[in-house]
């Protein structure tokens, strides 16, 4: 089996920071794509971040320039480091990972999703 555990998330004021860690645990092959998504009530799951395998990031329009996606390989976890928040940033943030694992004589990539950390921005 494999799990993302999310950490990092609570309220701020807005100007804040807040850092996110996800950590990948469990069979795991290699890691693909990791990236962080976000829920507002109300509003469908939408995309912040990704980083690829090979260190290529893509941002949400309403996160670039405020907040940065890395990753640490030996450690299978990803972070999003949060500046300047806004109330709008407000929503339950999710981690996501494409994670091959072995099957049979070969490797099968899987999506993951972690149990998301809510995230509130608010005076």
């Amino acid at each position: 089996q494999v799990q993302l555990v999310e950490s990092g998330g609570g309220l701020v004021q807005p100007g804040g920071s807040l850092r996110l860690s996800c950590a990948a645990s469990g069979s795991i092959f290699s890691i693909n794509a990791m990236g962080w998504y976000r829920q507002a009530p109300g509003n469908q799951r939408e995309l912040v971040a990704t980083i690829t395998s090979g260190g290529s990031t893509n941002y949400a329009d309403s996160v670039k320039g405020r907040f940065a996606i890395s990753r640490d390989f030996a450690k299978n976890t990803v972070y999003l480091q949060m500046n300047s928040l806004k109330p709008e940033d407000t929503a339950v943030y999710y981690c996501n990972a494409d994670i091959f694992r072995l099957q049979g004589v070969g490797v099968r990539e899987y999506d993951y999703w972690g149990q998301g950390t809510q995230v509130t921005v608010s005076s």
